[in-house]
């Protein structure tokens, strides 16, 4: 029998509450980065006719969860810095970390949405030698590292041009957790591994673990359920059968006493319905791997102990899991 996940929000708030304070290393945590619908007006009239919306936007239960989750974080870690990967920023073979000063920019990556979702406003800063620190990271794990700064454009941005920034998988759920002014706290990001492998990017994730021993936080954002084809799957109440397996399936793996069953999400037969590409998935590998440290030998044998994973929450689609605790 599966074990009772918090799915309320006296659930969560029991599940964070639970979460030691000030560790010698700091969990690494795998969170659900939402999308834009988090940031629209919370009069909106869809917020009450849409189910999508009312489950996914403003006032639903992920941006409640991400309320109590921001704080939490701060309140227990207190970090000294936040390296943040996105499952809106791949990039083949190595890895980019930002380097982008005071004030970091904002890559609204997104396109078709009233013009207020453009007027987003999220201040936070960058520091150089955080982002050093973590290409030291990558290089001493054998693995490709450089800085980017913002003379470098990373993607396309939705109010017409090409450029720099941190993406809405950043700064959307940032805003909620941190509130739209954050500069006590540095924040760099860094892409994941654009051959979506869950091997490679838990080796992504294993190179910074480190970091968890010198107050930095390590969070990894995606989507448990993400198909931009149907919209009904952003939904419980209207998703199909499929969903709810899949749904189900991520919570028994991240539960498991060996990381066998994650690393093996890929072959569920519902995981090209839940995900028909993976980008929005392998964010969870970068967690476990900061978290749990290197895979070993056999991963049908390796046994993880089920204390160092916990679920802070199972709503529907939006799953968040510490690694490490």
């Amino acid at each position: 029998m599966s074990p009772v996940l918090p799915r309320t929000r006296p659930e969560w708030q029991a599940a964070l509450a639970s979460l030691p304070s000030s560790p010698p290393k700091i969990p690494a945590f795998f969170f659900a980065h939402g999308s834009p619908m988090l940031a629209f007006p919370k009069d909106s009239p869809r917020l009450s006719s849409d189910p999508v919306m009312s489950h996914m936007g403003p006032t639903g239960p992920l941006a409640q969860f991400l309320a109590d989750f921001g704080k939490t974080l701060l309140e227990k870690y207190n970090p000294q810095g936040i390296v943040v990967f996105s499952a809106h920023w791949e990039t083949p073979g190595e890895r980019l970390v930002t380097d982008y000063g005071d004030p970091n920019p904002l890559l609204m990556d997104y396109y078709g949405f009233d013009q207020q979702l453009y007027e987003l406003q999220f201040k936070s800063k960058g520091d150089t030698g955080l982002a050093n620190r973590v290409v030291e990271c990558f290089k001493d794990a054998g693995q490709l590292a450089r800085l980017t700064n913002k003379l470098e454009p990373r993607g396309h941005d939705g109010r017409g041009f090409q450029g720099p920034g941190l993406d809405h998988g950043v700064f959307v759920p940032f805003r909620i957790m941190f509130g739209e002014e954050f500069m006590d706290v540095p924040v760099v990001q860094v892409s994941i591994d654009a051959s979506l492998s869950p091997e490679k990017n838990w080796a992504v994730g294993a190179a910074v673990s480190k970091l968890r021993e010198e107050n930095i936080l390590v969070l990894s954002g995606g989507l448990t359920i993400h198909n931009l084809r149907d919209f009904s799957s952003f939904s419980p109440s209207v998703a199909q059968k499929p969903y709810h397996d899949f749904h189900q399936a991520v919570l028994d793996a991240v539960t498991a006493s060996s990381p066998k069953p994650l690393l093996s999400l890929p072959q569920h037969p519902s995981f090209r319905l839940a995900h028909p590409r993976a980008e929005h998935f392998v964010p969870i590998y970068v967690a476990a791997g900061a978290g749990l440290g290197d895979l070993q030998g056999d991963t049908s044998i390796v046994e993880q102990d089920k204390a160092k994973v916990k679920v802070l929450s199972a709503v529907y689609g939006s799953v968040t899991v510490a690694f490490g605790v």
